[in-house]
């Protein structure tokens, strides 16, 4: 299985499970994701649920490339992103706290992930990037840039995606990405996860509703942005040159 979900008492945990393709999301996986965020809400026992990667190579590096091979037009781009965005907002709408648990690279829609949980506790080896400028020439959903802002502020958001690099846990921690920086994630989310179901539910669950309020203010439209990308031949090209192994050629166009 590509994601494997469990719970052991208070505590439900979903592992994504493509080590050798570095994690990269199916939509069949996204789906499964959505449907593990209803399992925990559906459960009276969970009190937190746990989002991480197999392997220690990657959270989550993003969605699998291949599926763009199949994009016709920039409706494609939209279709495709209001997807992701609605499994990316029941990841925010789960009633108990999130935790991801980031050991390796979170990139792309591996970074929207772990921005749409609760707290990120990250390994030292942890990488958080958002390289699109680089390879595909695409963009992300307007809520995805203002879950970022939120997190690490517009100047280092655009930074980020400027630079088409990455920030290593201990940048992380500092621009406020990371929740904790540890040597051993798995025991640090153990740690947190008994004291967190040891709490009241109805204070977590009443503050994580407060804050959600307060964040889902009116986004602008953002589709006109998304046909801009993924309708031009700049994303084309770098969907071909990523599958190719090559470095793209940009036209802006």
């Amino acid at each position: 299985m590509n994601l494997i979900m469990k719970i052991d008492g208070p505590v439900a945990t979903a592992t994504i499970n493509r080590p050798d393709a570095r994690n990269a999301m199916t939509m069949a996986m996204y789906d499964s994701l959505a449907e593990f965020c209803a399992w925990v809400d559906d459960s009276a026992e969970v009190r937190v649920a746990v989002l991480k990667g197999a392997g220690s190579k990657a959270f989550v590096s993003g969605t699998d490339i291949n599926h763009f091979r199949g994009f016709e037009s920039a409706e494609d781009g939209v279709r495709y992103e209001k997807h992701i965005e609605s499994v990316l907002a029941r990841l925010e709408q789960v009633t108990v706290p999130t935790i991801a648990v980031v050991d390796g690279y979170a990139t792309g829609g591996g970074l929207s992930m772990a921005a749409a949980c609760d707290l990120r506790i990250c390994d030292r080896n942890a990488k958080f990037g958002l390289p699109i400028a680089r390879t595909l020439g695409n963009c992300v959903s307007m809520a995805t840039y203002a879950r970022l802002v939120r997190l690490i502020g517009a100047a280092r958001t655009l930074h980020l995606v400027y630079t088409a690099g990455f920030v290593d846990g201990e940048q992380a921690l500092a621009v406020g990405l990371a929740s904790e920086l540890v040597d051993d994630a798995d025991a640090r989310v153990a740690e947190l996860c008994e004291q967190l179901a040891g709490h009241a539910p109805l204070t977590m669950r009443a503050s994580k509703i407060a804050l959600g309020r307060l964040r889902d203010r009116e986004l602008p439209p953002d589709e006109d942005l998304i046909r801009l990308c993924y309708g031009s031949e700049d994303f084309a090209e770098g969907v071909n040159a990523f599958l190719d192994k090559r470095k793209p050629r940009w036209q802006g166009r």
